[in-house]
């Protein structure tokens, strides 16, 4: 009998029906199958939703211990918890109960209820009936949405009469109620861990963004101040050398004082002029620094490529475009993985900015000494005016700085940047040193 049909009587109380089916006990079983269901339903831990089906099943078949079962993503049956009457959890290896019924119930999708079982081993080839001296056994399939996910089992060293109708149509409810609260939790689970990757992606490229922010930072600073520093200089340059000029010039006595204001101005010029000098250096320095230090470390180029694609995929800027990949078996290389993935989620920004849709095609492949990674859009493609500048500082022709630290990166791993000739959309192609 269907669980419907069962509620049915419970909400009709139809004593017709009841005395045809002689059975006053099925109306009783049936309450304690609807609060089970609302036990089990109020809570969408797996965990928490599989203890709570077994140990009612345990209860409910006056069974003396249980075990459920489910399928894996390989496709395998695979042991998730074992409860003694007590509610006591029972290790894995406690599970040597007949395979042989279990597999059975799966495969077929129907039920079995067994008793006398000590004394009739044709269940189990193995025996394992007979060593745990087991007289009662029911087991169920977890189906929902015409879907098997896996197995419910119970078993009692005692006979319960489990032909009674009243007690295997419950259990076989209880069994269906089961796997659909069992399947809600799986999909909780995984409506967790799809969040909780996307977290981790969003925290990844966060991280990466304000490393290369900072770097652009950096760069932009460093850029602005030898602009600024050189052109100071030359006017104080050009100032100390007028005021010599004036200095020759000047010999009268009522010159005098205009002399001496020269030598201070020439002093103050000169000090200035060794502050822009200085300034000037650390310019320098900053522009020197503002990529970080490599961390270079034995790795898997290949991998480190599908990692930014996974963990950026999800992450809205991307998630209209295609990765497509061609990954040929490349030699392990010394690099650092850090920035290369920095340099991996500028190529790819610069596509998702210039097309929301586009599909992106990664090839990689070895080539005498080095790896090639070769990285083609299907967008707009680069402006011929700039083709020539577009690994430059920015400037207000190309205001982006994502290319120039890619080049930057790649010069620091001694290897070589380009923008490839290409019929339609954007192609780089950068390759690193084999060590």
């Amino acid at each position: 009998m269907k669980f419907s049909e069962f509620k049915k009587l419970v909400d009709t109380k139809d004593e017709s029906v009841l005395v045809k089916d002689q059975s006053i006990s099925k109306i009783k079983n049936l309450e304690v199958i609807l609060d089970i269901v609302n036990t089990i339903n109020q809570t969408l831990i797996l965990e928490d939703v599989l203890e709570l089906v077994l140990k009612n099943a345990i209860e409910l078949t006056n069974s003396e211990r249980g075990f459920i079962v489910l399928i894996n993503p390989n496709g395998d049956l695979e042991y998730k918890l074992g409860l003694d009457a007590d509610g006591n959890k029972l290790p894995k290896e406690s599970f040597s109960v007949s395979t042989s019924v279990v597999k059975d119930v799966y495969t077929t999708g129907q039920s079995k209820f067994i008793e006398g079982a000590h004394s009739d081993t044709n269940f189990d080839p193995s025996r394992s009936i007979l060593r745990l001296e087991l007289e009662t056994i029911l087991c169920s399939p977890l189906i929902t949405e015409k879907k098997k996910i896996g197995v419910v089992y119970v078993d009692s060293k005692h006979l319960h009469k489990v032909k009674v109708s009243e007690i295997t149509n419950t259990f076989e409810i209880l069994a269906g109620q089961a796997a659909t609260a069992i399947r809600n939790a799986q999909l909780y689970v995984n409506q967790v861990n799809a969040y909780n990757a996307l977290e981790e992606a969003n925290k990844q490229l966060i991280q990466v963004e304000r490393k290369a922010l900072k770097a652009s930072i950096d760069s932009e600073i460093g850029q602005e101040l030898q602009g600024l520093v050189h052109l100071a200089l030359l006017e104080t340059q050009s100032s100390m050398r007028v005021v010599e000029s004036s200095q020759t010039t000047s010999t009268s006595k009522s010159s005098e004082s205009i002399q001496n204001n020269l030598d201070r101005i020439l002093l103050k010029l000169k000090v200035a002029s060794d502050s822009i000098t200085k300034i000037q250096k650390y310019a320098q320095a900053l522009l020197e620094t503002s990529i970080m230090n490599l961390n270079k470390d034995t790795g898997d180029l290949n991998k480190t490529i599908q990692s930014v694609i996974r963990y950026i995929s999800p992450i809205k800027t991307f998630n209209k475009i295609t990765f497509r990949t061609e990954f040929n078996n490349l030699p392990i290389i010394k690099y650092d993985s850090e920035q290369v993935q920095q340099l991996l989620v500028h190529l790819f920004t610069n596509t998702a900015e210039a097309k929301s849709d586009a599909t992106m095609n990664i090839q990689t492949f070895g080539e005498k000494n080095k790896v090639v990674v070769v990285c083609q859009d299907d967008g707009p493609g680069v402006s011929k005016k700039i083709v020539d500048k577009i690994f430059n500082l920015p400037s207000p022709e190309k205001p982006g700085y994502g290319l120039f630290l890619c080049k930057s990166i790649i010069d620091r791993h001694n290897g070589e940047i380009q923008i490839a000739a290409s019929e339609a959309g954007t192609k780089i192609i950068f390759t690193l040193p084999v060590n």
